[in-house]
């Protein structure tokens, strides 16, 4: 079975970004390949996501933003 790729999107600075870092890190943590992006490193990306960061892709799939609870990273990788 293939894992999980989360990608959590983030810029430095941001309370609610070092939130939902530790939350992915506690649930994601050796289930799943966790990558951390900041935005501003990518000119592409800055214009993409804004103010909208953090924002959580899993497989892909945007799943939150602004605020990840523990749940909603939970039901993604489950598939939900």
């Amino acid at each position: 079975m293939t894992r999980s790729q989360v990608t959590l999107y983030t810029r430095r600075g941001c309370h609610l970004c070092e939130q939902a870092e530790r939350v992915v890190h506690d649930v994601a943590g050796g289930r799943a390949d966790v990558r951390l992006v900041d935005i501003d490193a990518d000119p592409v990306l800055v214009e993409r996501y804004t103010v909208r960061v953090p924002v959580l892709a899993v497989d892909g799939r945007e799943v939150a933003e602004y605020e990840i609870p523990r749940a909603v990273v939970e039901a993604a990788l489950a598939g939900r």
